[in-house]
């Protein structure tokens, strides 16, 4: 065999070579590779097929110098790196807007910015056209990140209600409120009257609206607000040990324990235990999440799921239609009470 047919057997199939094996126009593909948009069905279909068969891979260096976009995502987390590895929700939400972009050809970049010196970095590297938008994901309400994105012009969609000035973020999130209210009628239906709360921190949305939730249930119950049932956390393992520590030396007599994270609920059965308190026999304890903290529980914790799955699938679809030129609005999504040995 000659080195001409041999080079022939190793060039790369073309743009050119898919719209011979379809019998379409190269506008017709390219038109395909780009959204399918005022493409048939039927003309889709055969340039997908011709890739199949062909073997083509889309040059994305190429196609960046064209249309001016880079073709990725960002999954922008800005918080410690210790808290990725931690918390087993931002795995899960990872996992899944990586499989909703994937359908759509589009590969996501994981980048962590806890500090100011890593937020200004990846600001000037996102703003430099490197991503085409930005999923971000942080547990505080004033994230200056949000709207500095949004100033450098590129579209964000924020995981969780954005308070403050950013209330007009685009965002997705759970039912927090919601939520709430759903364990702390759960642990009174179960005869509990003295029910505290290990907050999330008050400086995030969670924090904010699991705590209003717990509230406007026990004040519908016409049972007295008590500061002492109430104690801050900082959604960590021993930082809920602690602060369970100390509800117990307030109010020994307390009967249910609402914590506003399963890791944190974890922290909690710990301190409980070191304390000689069973669970549920003298204190009932619920979570929130529904996370593999949950699952691993001793005993099993009852808690309010979080949908994760569908919070990441239209995290990523409310962001192609921003990166696509169209108005969104907010997404709340319902929870589920999960019942398990806990409460």
């Amino acid at each position: 065999m000659s080195p001409t047919n041999n080079a022939t057997r190793r060039r790369r199939p073309t743009i050119h070579d898919v719209a011979r094996e379809a019998g379409v126009s190269r506008g017709t593909v390219s038109r395909v590779l780009n959204g399918g948009r005022h493409v048939s069905p039927a003309a889709a279909e055969a340039v997908n097929a011709a890739i199949r068969r062909t073997g083509y891979v889309v040059n994305r260096h190429a196609r960046s110098l064209i249309t001016g976009r880079s073709g990725s995502v960002a999954f922008l987390l800005t918080e410690p790196q210790e808290r990725f590895f931690e918390d087993p929700n931002l795995g899960v939400l990872l996992r899944g807007c990586t499989q909703a972009l994937a359908a759509h050809d589009i590969p996501l970049l994981l980048m962590i910015a806890g500090s100011g010196a890593e937020q200004r970095r990846i600001t000037r590297y996102v703003s430099a056209g490197h991503v085409d938008g930005v999923l971000l994901v942080s547990s505080r309400t004033g994230d200056p990140m949000a709207e500095t994105l949004v100033r450098a012009g590129l579209p964000v969609v924020m995981c969780g209600r954005p308070v403050g000035r950013a209330t007009g973020l685009a965002h997705v999130a759970a039912d927090d409120r919601g939520g709430a209210r759903q364990m702390v009628r759960h642990l009174l239906h179960t005869g509990r009257r003295r029910v505290a709360t290990v907050t999330g921190p008050l400086d995030t949305p969670g924090g904010v609206e699991r705590l209003a939730g717990y509230r406007e249930v026990l004040a519908e119950a016409g049972l007295p607000a008590d500061e002492d049932l109430v104690e801050t956390g900082d959604y960590s393992h021993d930082g809920a040990a602690a602060a369970t520590a100390r509800l117990l030396a307030r109010r020994p007599d307390l009967d249910a324990l609402f914590v506003a994270s399963d890791l944190m609920a974890r922290g909690a059965l710990a301190a409980l235990e070191r304390a000689g308190r069973r669970v549920p026999h003298d204190v009932a304890v619920g979570g929130f999440d529904d996370s593999t903290a949950a699952v691993a529980s001793r005993p099993g914790l009852t808690t309010v799921r979080q949908p994760w799955d569908r919070i990441s699938s239209e995290m990523v679809r409310v962001l192609l239609a921003r990166m696509a030129g169209e108005d969104t609005s907010a997404v709340i999504l319902p929870t589920e009470l999960v019942r398990r040995e806990s409460a």
